[in-house]
Order: structure tokens, then sequence, then C-alpha cells
């Protein structure tokens, strides 16, 4: 069995210095465990959640030739539609069987960083789709900052080391469709919903999902099923991170299964949230990550020129 650990977010924001204190124990521990956590008082209630579920599923539904009209290669699938058949998970021949929308940084504060991210694409057929995304991405991305405070502060780093990098950061908000596989005898041996891959970014918030089918590669290579209650949130590391703390922190290799047979001709619905720094962040190992025993593992790169090198290796960018 794999405990994967249930905290309250609350207790480390509006908690006493034991309390948080604790918060940021568990996190260190379970994302050296497991890699994964759930989070509960995060931020967004049930009514929230309910609409951005009925608004992803209602773009979904739209003929695909309206979707397609929002699809803009030159983006790298960062914004707007990216279509079946666009990303493979590394090391598979076979595309994920899914279709999806991203949602990127708005900046409101300052001009220094409005030319870097390009605009986000309105659907004018959804109005509700476009205002309850927004609410959902700033959320979910205030959520992340309390978390990599709490981070911050187990790797023995000023509480507000993450806080300068994250703001205006390339954050992605994805809204997936894993739409109903209606021929599994005619799909590739290797096509699943999402082949196993670890996240790109520091860490990912998942709001649920409509289906089960999540699972994670445990410590000793065993595959386990992620359910998180009612409407907790489910976090784990990403790369960047991992990058970062020169493996102390380790990136959980994770995929979305296919469904038994009977239940293929449904969809399933999640909405991930990638808490991505500014492009200049330095990954450079942290010093007070290596020692002796754990020899510095990565070269130094910026969050930027991590990001290309991953797109081009998923098929998004050319």
């Amino acid at each position: 069995m794999v405990n994967i650990l249930r905290l309250d977010l609350n207790s480390y924001i509006n908690g006493d210095a034991v309390q948080r204190k604790q918060f940021s124990d568990d996190i260190g521990k379970a994302f050296n465990e497991t890699g994964f956590v759930t989070i509960t008082n995060h931020g967004l209630d049930k009514q929230l959640i309910d609409k951005l579920y009925e608004d992803v599923k209602s773009l979904f539904a739209l003929p695909d030739a309206i979707k397609e009209k929002y699809e803009k290669p030159e983006l790298a699938g960062q914004r707007g539609y990216t279509s079946k058949g666009k990303e493979t998970a590394k090391g598979f021949t076979a595309p994920d069987l899914k279709e999806f929308w991203q949602i990127g940084q708005t900046v409101t504060d300052t001009n220094a960083f409005k030319d870097e991210y390009p605009d986000n694409l309105v659907v004018d057929e959804l109005p509700s789709f476009n205002s309850t995304t927004l609410e959902v991405y700033k959320k979910l991305e205030s959520a992340g900052i309390y978390l990599l405070r709490a981070i911050a502060v187990y790797l023995g780093l000023p509480e507000n080391y993450f806080d300068g990098e994250v703001h205006n950061g390339n954050s992605i908000l994805r809204t997936l469709h894993y739409f109903p596989i209606t021929n599994p005898d005619a799909l590739p041996d290797d096509a699943v919903r999402a082949g196993a891959h670890e996240d790109i970014n520091l860490i990912t918030l998942l709001i649920g999902a409509s289906a089960d089918g999540l699972e994670l590669l445990t410590r000793d290579d065993k595959w386990f099923p992620v359910k998180a209650y009612g409407e907790d949130l489910v976090v784990n590391v990403g790369d960047m991170l991992q990058r970062l703390t020169n493996n102390k922190l380790k990136s959980t290799t994770h995929r979305v299964v296919n469904p038994p047979r009977e239940l293929m001709k449904y969809s399933r619905y999640s909405v991930p949230f990638f808490l991505h720094p500014k492009s200049g962040m330095d990954l450079t190992c942290l010093p007070s990550c290596i020692d002796a025993a754990h020899p510095k593992h990565y070269t130094d790169i910026t969050a930027g020129q991590y990001l290309d090198e991953r797109l081009r290796e998923i098929g998004l960018k050319k």
C-alpha cells in the first residue's frame, strides 16, 4: 500500500508556528516518499469546481471545426486548443488519446513580461468558460505559492524564495478531454490516454477528474491508482523542482490508463495547473542539496531553456 498524505493548506496559511512547521515537514517527507500529496482547504469551493467541469465539458462538446479555429501551431500548444494526436509522451510512439485547451499567464501589474507571453485565446461561443478558467487559474496560482513557501522552508531556504520567480510566471491551466475509445482493437499497442511521464514544471495542482485512471509509479516500481477525496487537489513534484533540488524532491512518474473495455465509450475530463516560474529562473542545483553522497546530477539550465527542450521532446514544438 502507498500512503498518499492528505494535508490541510489552511494549517499553513493561518496556522501557528508549530502547525506551519508540521505542514512543511509533512509535505517535504511526502514528496520524498511518493512525490504526491492531496490538499484540502485550497481556496476553490465545490460550486466553482462544478462550474469549471460544466464549462470544460461544453468546450469539448463543440464541433471539431469550431475548436480547430482556436488551434495555433505556432504557439506550440501553450495557448488555446490542441487537437487529438498531437502530444506524445517521451519514449512512446503512439500519441496520447486526448485533446486539450491551455490558458496561460495574464500580466496586469507590470509591462516587463507582457510581451513575453502570447495572449490567451477567448472562446467566443462560451463566455463562461473564459471567466471561470481565469478565476480558477488565479486561485490555483495563489495556492501553489503557499505550497512552494512550505517547500522552501523544508529545504532550508527563505520562505519567500520562490515568490519572485513564480510571480508572473509561465504557469499553465490545462483543461483535458480524454475522448471515448470507440474502436479499441484498432489502437496501437502503446496507445493510452496519457503515457507514463513526469511533469515539466515546479509543481502540479490537479483538480480531481471525472473518472478514475490516474496512476503513479511507486519507488519500488509498482503502479498505484491515485484518488482524491471530493474537491481535494492532487499535488505532485515536477522536473524543474527535481533539478533544482538535485533529486532531493523527486518528480514522480505517472500516467492515465485506459478504462476497462465496458467504460471506454465514456469521456474522462481533468484539469491540471502546471506551476511554472519565469523563463529566466536559474535551475542550477542548490548547493545545499549537493554533497559527497549526492553529487551534482544536472547541468545548469534556465527554466525557459528547459521548457523549450521538453516541448520539443513531446512533439508540441518543432
